[in-house]
C-alpha cells in the first residue's frame, strides 16, 4: 500500500514538473483539454465523423511535439536531473528513517523493533536472565511511590508492594521466560534496560493485591502470575525504575515493550480496557489452560 501511494505521488509530481518545465507541453495539454470539451458538447454523430481525422491530426501533432521535447530535454538535462532528484530524495529519506521513533523533549530516539529479531532470538540459543539490580533500587522505588498523591499515582505504571515481590526467574514457565528475555534483549539493543519487578505470585499475595483493587482485580487462582505465566517489568534509567507515563521516554519505552510482546505472541496489560497495566505481560492461552487444569476457571 505504501508503494502504491509513493508511486502515485511520483507520477503526479513528474507530470507537474513536466508541465512546469516545458511551455509547449502546457500549450498542448491546454489544447487537448479544450478539444475534449468541444467534442463533449458536440453531437455524437459529428464526433464519429471527426474521430479518424482528429486522431490522425493529434498523432502528427504529438510526433512533432515529441521531437521538440526530446531536443528540449537534451538541452536542459541537468535541470531535469535536479527535478527528478527533488522528487526521489525526500521519498528515499522517509523510507530510510522510518525505522526510528523520535521522542519528545530532545531525548534519544527509540528505533522501532523488527519481528524478525524476536523470531531469530527465539529460534537461537537459550537466553539467560540478566543480573538483577541491587535491592536498594526496589526499596527506593517503593519509597518514592508511597510519597505520591492519589492524583499523581494515576499516571504511574508501577505495581503494588514492589520490595516483597518474587523475582526468581526459575519460577517462571521456561517457554514464557524465553519470550520475555527475547523482548529484554531487543530492548537492550535499543538502549533500554528492562528489569523484572515481579514474576511468580502466591495465592495469598494475589488475594491481598486483589483486595486493594488498584493493581489487579483477579482473585486467588485467577492471575497468570500464579502459574509462572506472567511478569511485571519496568525500564531502568539513571539507576531508577521508570513508571511515569507522562514522561516521553518512559511512555515510548513501555509502548515498545508492548509492541514486542505482541510480536513474541504475548499479551500486554497496556492494551486492557479496565485497568491499564503497562508493566504486565502474560501468555494468555497457556494461562487459560493452566487455570482450567487447576480447577480455577
Amino acid at each position: 500500500m505504501v508503494w502504491i501511494v509513493i508511486g502515485c505521488f511520483f507520477v503526479i509530481l513528474s507530470v507537474a514538473a513536466w508541465l512546469a518545465m516545458f511551455p509547449d507541453a502546457r500549450d498542448a495539454a491546454g489544447e487537448v483539454w479544450a478539444r475534449m470539451l468541444r467534442r463533449g458538447s458536440a453531437a455524437s454523430g459529428r464526433l464519429r465523423e471527426r474521430a479518424s481525422t482528429q486522431a490522425s491530426d493529434s498523432g502528427q501533432i504529438l510526433r512533432n511535439k515529441g521531437t521538440r521535447y526530446v531536443r528540449h530535454m537534451s538541452r536542459n538535462k541537468y535541470l531535469f536531473i535536479a527535478a527528478a532528484a527533488m522528487v526521489v530524495l525526500p521519498v528515499a529519506l522517509i523510507l530510510g528513517l522510518r525505522q526510528k521513533v523520535i521522542l519528545d523533549g530532545g531525548v534519544d530516539p527509540i528505533p522501532v523493533a523488527s519481528s524478525s529479531q524476536i523470531r531469530e532470538l527465539l529460534e537461537g540459543e537459550n537466553l539467560v536472565p540478566p543480573e538483577p539490580p541491587p535491592p536498594e533500587v526496589f526499596v527506593e522505588a517503593e519509597r518514592e511511590l508511597a510519597q505520591l498523591s492519589p492524583t499523581a499515582r494515576l499516571s504511574i505504571a508501577a505495581p503494588e508492594q514492589i520490595v516483597s515481590a518474587d523475582r526468581r526467574w526459575e519460577q517462571i514457565d521456561p517457554d514464557f521466560k524465553q519470550r520475555v528475555l527475547a523482548i529484554y534483549k531487543v530492548m537492550e539493543g535499543r538502549g533500554i534496560k528492562m528489569v523484572l519487578v515481579e514474576g511468580f505470585r502466591s495465592a495469598q499475595r494475589q488475594a491481598e493485591l486483589a483486595a486493594g483493587g488498584k493493581a489487579t482485580r483477579a482473585g486467588a487462582g485467577q492471575s497468570c502470575h500464579q502459574y509462572g505465566l506472567a511478569v511485571d517489568s519496568a525500564p531502568m534509567r539513571n539507576g531508577k525504575l521508570q513508571w511515569d507515563m507522562n514522561d516521553a521516554w518512559t511512555r515510548d519505552a513501555y509502548f515498545l515493550y508492548g509492541q514486542l510482546a505482541q510480536e513474541a505472541g504475548l499479551e500486554w496489560g497496556g492494551q486492557w480496557r479496565s485497568i491499564k497495566d503497562y508493566v504486565h505481560l502474560e501468555q494468555k492461552s497457556q494461562c487459560r489452560a493452566a487455570r482450567r487444569a487447576a480447577g480455577a476457571g
